[in-house]
């Protein structure tokens, strides 16, 4: 669905007013960057986007991700990766030179995309995605396991910059579920900041302002812009 720009204009807005509200809750000084997930919607959307002062688009398919760099190419757009990633489509993506990585899932993914980044001489930024609501239908490293994996990826991987880590909150209702998943990342990542960590990706649509006040810096809105 093409939505006018009146339309993605109140949406945005909206969604700014939010995220204003939850990051002063937190601090003045507290800045929250918002990610747009372009999954759901048209091309000419994320060009009203653009328009209105949006800069930073989320795919989750490496496939995805090149047509809409490729159809809005003459936008200086900063595109994130952010959905799992199969190690047949490592390449691709390298190709495709994200901002971001925002899905490294585990000391296995890391070390393949760091052999075909050294082959090709080119680096990455990435966060390592930690499972904190402990569910098996996501992706992620377990929150125990996370910060001694994050210093394997520095050590290991010289092609991979870690700039953080990323979490999606628990997949339910439970208000206090979903923060302690969000309380739980941000713990680890308040530790591994001493390591040069500068982003705590966390909240989506239904969860961002509760993200915000757990202390996200980075959110990933797409349906609230769009549906």
């Amino acid at each position: 669905m093409i939505l006018d720009k009146e339309q993605l204009r109140a949406k945005l807005d909206k969604v700014i007013w939010n995220i204003e509200e939850a990051r002063i809750a937190v601090s003045e000084y507290h800045i929250v960057k918002l990610v747009t997930i372009a999954k759901y919607t048209e091309v000419e959307n994320i060009a009203t986007l653009y328009e209105l002062g949006q800069r930073a688009f989320g795919e989750n398919q490496v496939q995805q991700l090149k047509e809409r760099m490729t159809a809005l190419d003459e936008f200086p757009l900063e595109w994130h990766m952010i959905g799992t990633l199969q190690k047949n489509k490592i390449n691709n993506l390298i190709d495709l030179r994200p901002s971001l990585m925002q899905s490294l899932d585990g000391m296995d993914l890391a070390e393949a995309l760091n052999k075909k980044l050294e082959a090709k001489n080119s680096k990455m930024n990435c966060l390592l995605q930690i499972n904190s609501a402990k569910e098996k239908s996501k992706s992620g490293v377990s929150s125990e396991e996370a910060f001694d994996i994050y210093q394997q990826v520095k050590e290991n991987c010289p092609n991979i910059d870690l700039k953080g880590v990323m979490t999606i909150g628990a997949h339910t209702n439970d208000s206090k579920l979903i923060q302690k998943s969000f309380e739980t990342t941000h713990s680890i990542y308040e530790k591994l900041e001493k390591e040069g960590a500068t982003i705590c990706s966390m909240g989506m649509s239904s969860d961002y302002t509760l993200a915000i006040k757990c202390g996200s810096n980075l959110i990933r809105v797409g349906s609230a812009l769009f549906k």
